[in-house]
């Protein structure tokens, strides 16, 4: 969808200044004043207003009156259908009356007769108020059609009012982009032809440097000199806090080139580049500064954000070098303090983590401490088991000996000289010899 410029070719054709089609806007603010007929313009639109107000007032005049004739004729018809119903019913009574020897009275006749003459009367006061109706209706659409004649004027009026001041505000607009484009024009000159003998590197530096010392105390704005890579930026912005801790850093790329140039460089040619070298050098954000294709809207409106690209980077006029670098500082002061709460954390979390290390070691070395010794326990309490039953069994054996001695004990005490010699001849023969010998 865009704008079409269009002129007046006369009072009724508009003519266009270039192709279009469905969907396409005309662009009005394309007309110029000697173009425009202003009375022309205003008899035209007047009476376009009161013809179709006339036709919008005879239409709900005739839709009211049309209304009115058809409800009257309906009740027109009602009652002259009850009179044709009547005048039937009083033929028939007549001819019944005249049927059976003239017996109806006279008196009923009579009150047919009224009945009648009171419907008659219903259908002219119906008709009288059908014009009483229409009358009325008139009045008040009279009416309506005065109220929206004085709120034409009125919207008239506004329209004029209105017409004025965004006339005005077209024109201020207009001196003012008049303005900047001479401005960019007399800067681009005094820049490419170093008419002041600055580069557009040297603009930036004194830019920069008329501010240092008040809004800029812990930050540097150096050249990069650097090229050990294969390139190098133009200058490197850093900024610490009083812990020199680092807030923000940004690469700056600075682009000029001149009217005369045969080959016309894009903004887009050095981003990759730029990008290169911002990562190559530790900088957070990158920027690039330029003049180049210097009749595109979309670099001439102010900052632009090509971080869809390449992420934090931006393309600039010179203009607004110094605010893009208040912007950037401020959301990474903001951002400083969640840094920092963070990095707390993160050491908290440490020390937390050390203390569960220092547990789990207290432990590990406490349970193997406990493994041995519940081992080496248990080697004590076996070899004291082992020891119980080497001293059961010497025991057993004791006592077992012992019932041994006492039969052999028994066995001795038991023992004689008869015992000795049962079933032994000889021998009973030599101890009775003995015995003897003794006598």
């Amino acid at each position: 969808m865009k704008k079409l410029k269009v002129s007046i070719r006369d009072e009724q054709t508009l003519e266009l200044q270039e192709d279009g089609k469905k969907g396409d806007l005309i662009d009005l603010s394309s007309l110029h004043d000697v173009d425009i007929d202003k009375s022309t313009i205003k008899n035209v639109v007047d009476s376009i207003k009161k013809d179709t107000f006339n036709a919008e007032i005879e239409k709900v005049r005739n839709t009211i009156e049309h209304e009115k004739e058809l409800e009257a004729k309906l009740k027109e018809q009602e009652l002259q259908e009850k009179i044709r119903l009547l005048e039937q019913e009083k033929k028939a009574a007549v001819e019944l009356a005249e049927a059976s020897a003239k017996n109806t009275s006279q008196e009923d006749i009579a009150k047919k007769d009224a009945e009648i003459t009171k419907l008659q009367s219903k259908i002219e006061a119906a008709q009288t108020e059908k014009k009483l109706a229409v009358t009325e209706a008139l009045k008040v659409v009279e009416k309506e059609r005065d109220q929206l004649v004085h709120k034409l004027d009125k919207k008239d009026s506004e329209a004029k009012i209105l017409e004025t001041s965004l006339r005005k505000e077209y024109e201020n607009e207009l001196k003012t982009k008049e303005e900047m484009i001479e401005y960019y024009k007399d800067l681009k000159l005094k820049l490419s032809t170093k008419m002041l003998g600055e580069t557009l590197e040297q603009h930036c530096e004194i830019e920069f440097n008329r501010l240092r010392a008040t809004a800029f105390k812990n930050a540097h704005f150096d050249k990069d000199n650097d090229a050990s890579s294969g390139s190098k930026g133009d200058y490197i912005f850093r900024e610490v806090d009083e812990q020199d801790t680092e807030i923000i850093s940004v690469m700056f790329e600075m682009k000029n080139e001149g009217d005369e140039t045969a080959t016309k460089k894009k903004n887009e040619d050095f981003l990759k580049e730029l990008d290169k070298d911002r990562n190559e050098k530790g900088c957070e954000y990158a920027v690039l500064v330029s003049l180049l294709e210097a009749d595109n809207e979309l670099y001439n409106t102010g900052i632009v954000d090509v971080s869809h690209k390449h992420p934090k980077m931006y393309v600039i006029r010179p203009q607004f070098f110094i605010p893009m670098i208040t912007l950037l500082r401020n959301a990474a002061l903001n951002s400083l303090q969640y840094k920092s709460e963070l990095a707390l954390v993160k050491n908290q979390n440490i020390d937390i983590t050390n203390f569960e290390d220092n547990i789990n070691a207290f432990k590990d070395g406490f349970a193997r401490n406990y493994d041995l010794a519940s081992r080496r326990f248990k080697t004590a309490i076996d070899e004291i088991d082992k020891t119980m039953k080497h001293l059961q069994k010497t025991k057993d054996a004791l006592l077992s000996s012992e019932n041994n001695l006492r039969l052999a004990n028994n066995k001795a005490e038991d023992l004689t000289i008869r015992r000795l010699t049962r079933g032994n001849p000889t021998m009973q023969k030599k101890f009775e010899e003995l015995s003897k010998t003794g006598k």
